[in-house]
């Protein structure tokens, strides 16, 4: 059964599981299409592009599979995201880049609007009022329902919503098991013997939490930034001990434990699972039918290598 939550002031029923494309390019338009099936079957409604995965490619792969199946439109919450110009080397956040980033997304998914909007990562540069200008124009057209960012300070957020009359729902952050610094900064507060002390976000997982701001966790299963998965990684032999023993108890795989570490979390993180691999996203979306114990989530979090003070 999947975990659905409901968006404040955003999409309700939204799965707390999240099929990310990133790596929908390297599918054909038939298993790109049993990729779609597949998710929708196991309750996976909301789906994660963006202009950069695959310049495009992405988001053209889905719109042409979509096609193939039975899944209607407005059964599914679709959000891309802009803001990163690989192609010219910058981040872009004014206002002509964002309303012609959407009207590409639109073309090349074969939709008429988005579900979200999150604009991605900050652009050093960016100016709050092209911000508002950029989204009061989408929503009017009726071209993008909800908005939201990635990556973002909380700072940078309070700054967008002076100008911004439209809600800023999600905030896409990165969060794994091993990656936890989300939640690390609070439990060593004012500890000079760990970096983990170092608060580098802003304290953004409190903030989102007080603003009604739905996190999404990118690289769930990631170690580092983009280094490689930790399950079954010899550079972690305790998680993975802990990992397959709850594994083993719950009759689940270590991947489904990891996300289920996440979904205990009472902040409710959706999580992007960015697997193209029917059977992976399977087994993980198995990660909803466990609620670990106080208990269990703690041995988890110092399997990974933190310690309490």
């Amino acid at each position: 059964m999947m975990q659905n939550v409901n968006i404040a002031n955003g999409p309700e029923n939204a799965s707390r599981l999240i099929l990310g494309c990133m790596r929908m390019p390297a599918l054909s338009v038939e298993d790109a299409a049993n990729m779609i099936r597949v998710a929708y079957d196991l309750g996976i409604n909301f789906i994660d592009h963006a202009t950069c995965y695959g310049d495009g490619e992405a988001e053209t792969r889905f719109g042409d599979a979509i096609a193939l199946t039975s899944v209607k439109r407005e059964d599914l919450i679709i959000q891309s995201k802009c803001g990163l110009r690989f192609d010219k080397q910058i981040f872009d956040w004014r206002k002509a880049s964002i309303i012609e980033s959407v009207d590409g997304i639109l073309k090349r998914l074969k939709i008429e609007y988005l579900d979200v909007l999150l604009l991605h990562r900050p652009d050093l540069l960016y100016d709050p009022e092209q911000i508002a200008e950029a989204f009061d124009e989408l929503e009017a057209a009726g071209k993008v329902r909800h908005f939201g960012v990635s990556n973002t300070m909380p700072m940078q957020i309070e700054l967008l919503k002076k100008y911004v009359k439209q809600p800023l729902k999600i905030n896409q952050l990165q969060l794994s098991l091993e990656q936890s610094q989300l939640i690390d900064q609070d439990l060593y507060m004012n500890n000079k013997t760990t970096d983990m002390s170092i608060m580098r976000d802003g304290g953004a997982l409190d903030y989102c939490r007080l603003n009604d701001i739905t996190i999404q966790a990118w690289s769930p299963l990631q170690h580092g930034m983009f280094q490689g998965m930790f399950i079954d990684n010899p550079e972690f032999p305790e998680m993975n001990k802990v990992l397959g023993e709850l594994a083993n108890q719950y009759g689940v795989t270590k991947a489904a434990i990891a996300i289920a570490w996440i979904l205990r979390h009472p902040a409710k993180i959706q999580v992007v699972a960015g697997t193209m691999n029917p059977v992976h996203l399977t087994e993980l979306a198995e990660a909803c039918k466990i609620n670990l114990t106080h208990e269990e989530w703690y041995k988890l979090y110092l399997s990974s290598g933190k310690f309490l003070p």
